[in-house]
């Protein structure tokens, strides 16, 4: 009662601070959702006082951007508050979707250097994963970040709201998402981690028809024992030649899809 008294008194104090406090709790559902799945804010790393803080922060930098208008008569405020933190997940699940070929190939370069059984606990993701495949998936953020892959983020969320209005009651995916570029990304996330990991699959493939055509000659010799102590070594070792390739794959990679959103 306390609280519904200040807010009547304030509104009456100032005709405009309902519509300001109900456009504020929009563009709010809207930025939650979009940190909820974005690259970079949607890590665990990240306290959850800070993302709610930059939530609030670019909430009152958007509601001065704006100007907020009186809501239609029939608006449903549950309604709208639903559809703009889908709105805000979608634009973040679009950027997160560029970096999930990186960790596809990731996870094929450890399982191929039989790393498979050397995981630990990821707290970021609370899932088992390996040390090599995390650090491809970092490489791959760090690359996203160096080429200004926030700005993009950040680019399509302010444009969001001239294709998606606050009060819109339908959800414009053929205007919020370069479809074309989508479906063209989520094809190609096999053969992105493909390309990124073939140096190593050719690689190990190598050394495993070696070791066949060793154990036919020299059947004594135990080769399952050997390709445990060879796999990992010569797989690290390509992995560090290839390196610089590797980046500027994933550079062109990200760069490809600059305009998915």
């Amino acid at each position: 009662m306390i609280a519904q008294d200040v807010v009547s008194q304030l509104g009456s104090i100032f005709p405009m601070f309902g519509i300001y406090l109900t456009t504020g709790f929009i563009i709010f559902a809207r930025i939650m959702g979009f940190i909820r799945l974005a690259p970079i804010m949607n890590r665990k790393e990240v306290p959850g006082l800070v993302k709610l803080g930059l939530a609030l922060l670019l909430t009152m930098i958007f509601i001065a951007a704006k100007k907020p208008a009186i809501p239609p008569a029939d608006n449903c405020f549950i309604l709208s508050l639903t559809l703009n933190y889908v709105a805000g997940a979608l634009l973040g699940y679009m950027a997160q979707l560029l970096l999930l070929a990186v960790e596809a190939g990731a996870d094929m370069i450890n399982m191929q250097m039989g790393l498979s059984s050397a995981m630990v606990l990821d707290p970021t993701t609370s899932s088992q994963t390996s040390i090599l495949a995390k650090l491809i998936s970092l490489l791959g953020l760090v690359i996203f970040m160096e080429i200004g892959g926030f700005y993009w983020m950040m680019n399509a969320f302010v444009r969001s709201f001239e294709i998606f209005p606050l009060y819109a009651v339908c959800i414009p995916l053929d205007k919020i998402v370069n479809m074309d570029y989508l479906i063209k990304m989520t094809s190609n996330v096999l053969y992105m981690g493909l390309q990124i990991a073939s140096p190593v699959l050719l690689a190990t493939l190598g050394q495993d028809i070696i070791l066949g055509v060793i154990s036919k000659t020299a059947p004594q010799v135990n080769v399952f024992q050997l390709s445990f102590l060879f796999k990992p070594v010569f797989g690290a070792a390509i992995m560090v030649w290839i390196l610089p390739m590797l980046v500027n794959i994933i550079t062109d990679y990200f760069q490809s899809f600059a305009n998915i959103i």
